[in-house]
């Protein structure tokens, strides 16, 4: 990912704007890790567990008619898992001890899942405007205008020739 290098610099600044962070991740909303800073954790299962605790979140909110999902936040015995929507395809997920101060991590999470978001959907709305879908396989290309028409039916009348009974 070409965002890549921007993403972990801002990872990196919050992990400098709150260092109770011990890790950060940010992954697509399917699952894939766009950008780590975890050690002593698996990025790639940690991902997986973050698609399916931001989708049942997702499903939950829109059950419960709350909107949009923002955040989601887990408290542990030794610290906290905080994940942030961001942008239209983007998960932040921030790991924490449990010293943090929590309304930071709150303030500082939603202003970096906001920059991530924009860093990740302005690098996949270039990279789809720079490699265009091509047309379906199989489907022919659309006829040009003027192109030939068909003439109406006319329906068919019976045979003139056909034998009819009558009674004598």
């Amino acid at each position: 990912m070409a965002a890549e290098p921007e993403v972990l610099d801002e990872l990196r600044r919050l992990r400098a704007q709150v260092p109770q962070l011990t890790g950060a991740l940010v992954t697509g909303a399917e699952g894939t890790v766009l950008a780590q800073d975890t050690p002593g954790v698996d990025p790639e299962a940690m991902a997986a567990l973050v698609a399916a605790a931001h989708g049942a979140a997702v499903r939950l909110a829109e059950l419960t008619g709350q909107g949009a999902v923002g955040e989601l936040l887990v408290r542990g015995a030794h610290g906290y898992v905080a994940t942030y929507a961001a942008g239209g395809s983007a998960v932040l997920t921030l790991l924490a001890e449990d010293r943090v101060n929590l309304g930071r991590l709150l303030m500082e999470g939603r202003r970096a899942g906001a920059r991530v978001g924009e860093l990740v959907d302005a690098h996949r709305a270039a990279a789809a405007a720079a490699h265009p879908k091509p047309a379906r396989p199989g489907k022919p290309p659309a006829k040009p205008v003027g192109a030939r028409t068909r003439t109406a039916r006319v329906a068919r009348t019976t045979n003139g020739n056909a034998r009819t009974t009558t009674d004598s």
